[in-house]
């Protein structure tokens, strides 16, 4: 039986969410399955991947074929890596203690990038909405500038009157 990690299409139209699944190849694509590995939700920014590792190392060592975008998945979680490991450790290339630290420091590097980028994302927010209130800023600057004089005058005095009031009820305390 030739088994494929692919992905399993759940949510509705146009909100996709998807099962990371290990399924036979000859059944459906939403049909049955022989283990859940994970999921995968890309309406999210960043898209939120949730993936059982050791799950799927043990379904890639046994054979398993993941798809084109699985593959994508797996690599990018470290799975494909952690197989790479366990290669060189069955051939006695290295330890197992030394493919564990190998893969603890390729995931401390990777989480280490992904809050960067995160972070670079979020200032690039804030740099455009503090240059919209600054276009804003100016537009309406430029609008009150360009009010006709009739309309200076007439709130200039309202500010006089204002102040004249305050200053009144000042004293009268």
């Amino acid at each position: 039986m030739a088994v494929k990690i692919r992905l399993q299409r759940h949510g509705k139209k146009g909100k996709p969410f998807y099962w990371i699944v290990a399924a036979d190849a000859r059944s459906k694509r939403d049909g049955k399955y022989l283990e859940k590995l994970g999921v995968y939700n890309p309406n999210q920014n960043p898209a939120i991947i949730e993936l059982d590792i050791d799950g799927s190392v043990k379904w890639l060592q046994n054979g398993a074929q993941p798809t084109d975008t699985a593959r994508n998945i797996l690599s990018y979680k470290g799975v494909m890596y952690k197989h790479h490991l366990a290669g060189g450790v069955a051939k006695g290339a290295f330890s197992e203690e030394e493919a564990e630290k190998k893969f603890n420091a390729w995931l401390d590097e990777k989480a280490a990038k992904v809050n960067a980028k995160k972070d670079s994302l979020s200032k690039a927010s804030a740099d455009a909405k503090a240059k919209a209130l600054e276009a804003e800023k100016a537009v309406n600057e430029a609008r009150i500038a360009a009010a006709t004089p009739e309309v200076e005058e007439v709130v200039e005095e309202v500010v006089e009157e204002v102040v004249v009031e305050e200053v009144a009820s000042n004293e009268e305390e």
